[in-house]
């Protein structure tokens, strides 16, 4: 998947753009992040999971299955930049 089909892949879903947004910011885990942005448990991880795929986070401590904690790649920042320049057009 090229860049511009995964800035694509972003900018389709608020979801996947509020958590790549928080996860810029800081390191968050997944119970942080689902307070954050008031989804349900089930959607957050869904969402961990499609961003995680795509190498655009990265779970920190994979191990702790009870209290993951997810940073943003490189990759990931670069393509939140490009999406958040494709809404705002």
């Amino acid at each position: 998947m090229g860049d511009s089909s995964l800035i694509s892949f972003i900018a389709r879903s608020k979801r996947r753009l509020e958590i790549l947004s928080l996860l810029k910011e800081n390191e968050l885990s997944q119970v942080k992040l689902t307070k954050l942005t008031k989804m349900y448990k089930g959607h957050t991880s869904r969402t961990l999971k499609e961003l995680s795929e795509k190498k655009l986070i990265l779970c920190t401590n994979s191990d702790d299955r009870s209290f993951r904690s997810y940073k943003i790649t490189p990759l990931g920042r670069r393509v939140l930049e490009e999406a958040q320049k494709l809404i705002k057009i």
